[in-house]
């Protein structure tokens, strides 16, 4: 098979890969990348430093390799957007990260059409999806150039193409979800429809060709970050779902080829396009999952995300958490929640309110579970995950807890990465089945839970009475300012 460059431009890092056709890794180089958190729910990147990461990790991870590249892929963050110059690439606002609870207003003044917006593209008429910071970008920065996703972007600078993968526009709120293409309606909604848009590409498509990485190399496969991770974790099969816990934590379970709606609060997207057929998914966000390390680091209760095992109690003496940290994603669309403590005490410790967050993030993702089984028909059999969190087995504990599943860990940190250059394969080879792109996989670790069925059930039922009151505060403050 083909030798891949695979290059994650993720929301704290990119990495990039080369991945031989055995897939075996021959170089992998991470930069960091910095998201400047600002009051009011705003979260924005350097473009240039998004650029920059990707060249030089790309140019070191092929020089350490050692060897020819034949593609070079691309996974993007899926919902972050920048305003940009088509005729010299040149950046014209900051990069508006999907975490950016911004536009929230813009939301809510065309909450008339939510129902409307569901229907036609699975999503949910809320911030967190792309059209309303590019709406955003037009009202307070901007009316120049073009606005886009910071995939059409990266993918100027690499090939000179004006493109965005299916995947990736399907998380825009602004295409058909059943005809995968831009919807005039929908634009005419955002006030996008005098917007000069990307082709819409296949994930199977190479789209043009790059010569910064060295040598000329076709660039194809491109898709975004968490549609990549559910392939390199063969969620092949309609019912089989992933969670990748990075920044933050995204459920995403395989629905087949029928574009399904949700009737529990998920979002539904492209999974992938490829071989003239479309895939689909059902998915959900934890908006702050090593986000909420970070934090907690910062407030100087842990050293790092390494620190996290060391620290936790065993259990949080009480102490609840929901942190909502960046609002609340699926199932509440909550943009404007703000994180909570509750049951804290004199004697309540730095463990106590580490457990709790790792508890809060484990119950995020049981709630997105259930949603999905309800989705799909019938309960998960276990839980695929990847990502750097899954390195604590406290946090995976407390999923396997609170799902009651299993819990299976991918054995490589590179899930996205290697997903992608599944998808780079399949560009390079039409004749390659999708399925024998990527390489199958045993779990590194597993996690039974070990927690009785009851007691995790005891333990959510609270839990969620702390969402809604920390819902309830949250609405009260905000009639009462």
């Amino acid at each position: 098979m083909t030798t891949v460059l695979a290059i994650d431009q993720g929301t704290s890092g990119t990495k990039a890969m080369v991945v031989d056709g055995a897939d075996q890794v021959l170089s992998v180089v991470e930069l960091p990348v910095r998201p400047h958190y600002l009051s009011g729910g705003g979260v924005e990147q350097d473009p240039q430093e998004l650029l920059d990461s990707v060249l030089d990790s790309g140019r070191q991870a092929v020089a350490a390799a050692g060897v020819p590249v034949e593609c070079v892929t691309l996974a993007n963050q899926g919902e972050t957007v920048l305003a940009w110059d088509p005729a010299t690439g040149r950046p014209l606002s900051q990069a508006i990260v999907w975490q950016d609870r911004r536009a929230a207003e813009i939301c809510a003044k065309r909450g008339d059409s939510a129902e409307l917006v569901g229907e036609r593209t699975g999503l949910v008429l809320d911030p967190y999806f792309s059209a309303p910071k590019m709406r955003w970008i037009r009202e307070q920065l901007t009316t120049e150039g073009v606005v886009t996703t910071s995939d059409a972007w990266l993918v100027r600078q690499l090939t000179g193409e004006f493109v965005t993968d299916a995947s990736t526009a399907s998380r825009s709120l602004l295409i058909d979800l059943d005809s995968v293409s831009w919807d005039p309606e929908l634009l005419a909604l955002f006030d996008l429809a005098e917007e000069d848009l990307p082709r819409i590409v296949t994930n199977d498509e190479v789209i043009g060709e790059t010569t910064l990485f060295g040598e000329p190399a076709p660039v194809g496969g491109l898709v975004v970050d968490q549609q990549a991770a559910l392939l390199a974790q063969r969620c092949l099969t309609p019912g089989e779902a992933k969670c990748t816990f990075g920044t933050g934590a995204f459920l995403l379970a395989n629905m087949g080829q029928a574009p399904v709606r949700s009737s529990s609060g998920l979002a539904a997207s492209v999974a992938w396009r490829v071989r003239g057929g479309t895939s689909y998914c059902f998915d959900g966000q934890v908006a702050t999952a090593a986000s909420a390390v970070r934090w907690l680091q910062g407030l100087g209760l842990i050293q790092g995300a390494s620190d996290l095992d060391r620290v936790a109690t065993a259990d949080s003496d009480g102490v609840l958490c929901v942190p909502a940290l960046a609002g609340l994603s699926a199932p509440w669309w909550a943009p404007d929640a703000r994180a909570s403590f509750s049951g804290m005490t004199l004697s309540t410790e730095a463990g106590h309110l580490v457990k709790a967050v790792l508890d809060g993030i484990a119950a995020q993702v049981a709630e997105l579970v259930d949603c999905a089984a309800r989705d799909i028909g019938k309960p998960l059999s276990r839980l695929r995950v990847d990502g750097g969190l899954t390195r604590s087995r406290v946090l995976m504990q407390a999923v396997a807890d609170l799902l009651q599943v299993q819990v299976d860990v991918y054995p490589s940190a590179h899930a996205t990465a290697l997903g992608a250059a599944g998808f780079a394969r399949a560009a390079a080879d039409p004749g390659l089945p999708l399925d024998q792109a990527v390489v199958d996989w045993t779990p590194s670790t597993s996690f039974a839970p070990q927690l009785g069925a009851d007691t995790a059930a005891a333990f959510r039922a609270r839990w969620r009475v702390a969402v809604d009151t920390a819902l309830t505060s949250d609405r009260k403050i905000q009639e009462d300012s």
